[in-house]
């Protein structure tokens, strides 16, 4: 179901938390192939402080009912994702989905196939392939800087000791860190070397009081590479984000991409600038001149982050009944594989990735 190119999108979004005020309404704003036109929300002084134009309700049934409706983002808690993308579908809106896509893959699978049977565009905002570090790693592997790679870590590894009181830290359906922070690094590497053999975890909860994991070791391995997937909430000194080593080479980088500070600071995609990192913080390249040495060593300037991109992507394909930057068959394999590596833990096993879901927390 197409959408002409004379018109704006028209866009609700779902939830003004976290993810709805930081990372969809003001990428959407930039974006002008879209139009916000209404939050769903109970937090409408929020909304009006941010968005004075833009109008606030509290029932879901409003949006799907209204004509003027074309595109619904699901910014709300995981538990809520699978149905209200169902009712969107059904209303015959567009949905972009927050990740994680769904709390497990035996509800994402179903709205796959409801959305293409509809002709609906439906993906999952994984966002961070848009990061400029992640940017970056993607060139190098391409290119083939590195020669066959043989190890892959992403972290994202922060101190943070306070619990404070919200869905993603609590012992629903859908909570903790594997399911937070794990999508966007889970979905990297199945973005740079497909899906796995097998998939090996340790999941734990590791600081005082915690509800729900907060720090995991999920390893991937290939027949020849290892992609190792961690992250902890119990880390003061921070190691590099990336590392990876190849048959001729390695990549270190460090830092997180400023987009996500940049946006709780109330900037806007588009400034200038924007994505951009400082040199001081180039990865670092150390490459083999001989199948022993000796090494030459260079700074890798980063890749400009872009988070328009994802939404500009988004309505292109609803222009054009296109593909969508991020599918919902994308999204269901990170659930996979979130439900695999918790199966891993729960069994002290490898698993192997055509095992299926595992289904369940």
């Amino acid at each position: 179901m197409a959408i002409g190119s004379r018109v704006a999108i028209r866009v609700a979004v779902v939830g003004y938390g976290l993810s709805g005020k930081v990372f969809h309404a003001p990428v959407i704003a930039t974006v002008p192939d879209l139009s916000l036109q209404v939050f769903v929300t109970r937090q409408a002084d929020l909304v009006a402080a941010d968005w004075p134009k833009v109008a606030t309700t509290t029932q879901f049934e409003q949006v799907l009912e209204d004509p003027e409706i074309d595109l619904v983002v699901i910014a709300s808690p995981t538990q809520a994702h699978a149905w209200q993308t169902q009712a969107a579908l059904e209303a015959g809106k567009h949905v972009v989905v927050e990740k994680p896509f769904t709390v497990t893959s035996a509800e994402a699978l179903p709205l796959d196939a409801l959305a293409r049977s509809k002709r609906l565009v439906l993906s999952v905002c994984q966002n961070r392939r848009w990061d400029g570090d992640f940017r970056t790693v993607l060139r190098l592997v391409e290119d083939g800087t590195l020669g066959e790679i043989s190890r892959f870590e992403t972290h994202f590894d922060r101190f943070r000791m306070t619990i404070p009181v919200r869905w993603r830290d609590s012992d629903a359906p859908g909570g903790g860190y594997l399911y937070d922070l794990g999508s966007h690094l889970i979905d990297q590497a199945l973005v740079l070397f497909g899906p796995p053999e097998t998939v090996w975890a340790d999941l734990a909860i590791r600081r005082p009081g915690g509800r729900s994991v907060d720090d995991f070791h999920v390893v991937f391995a290939y027949r020849s590479l290892r992609a190792v997937i961690r992250a902890s909430m119990m880390t003061a000194q921070v190691g590099p984000r990336y590392q990876i080593h190849g048959t001729t080479g390695s990549f270190l980088k460090w830092g997180l991409d400023p987009q996500e500070d940049a946006l709780k600071a109330g900037g806007r995609p588009g400034a200038r600038g924007w994505g951009q990192e400082a040199p001081e913080r180039d990865g670092q390249l150390t490459v083999a001149l001989g199948p022993d040495g000796p090494m030459q060593q260079s700074r890798v300037p980063t890749v400009a982050g872009n988070y328009a991109a994802y939404y500009r992507a988004v309505a292109q394909a609803i222009r054009t009944g296109g593909p969508p930057p991020v599918s919902a068959a994308e999204g269901a394999a990170v659930i996979r594989a979130i439900e695999l590596a918790m199966l891993s833990h729960r069994e002290g096993r490898r698993v192997p990735w055509r095992e299926g879901a595992a289904g369940g927390q």
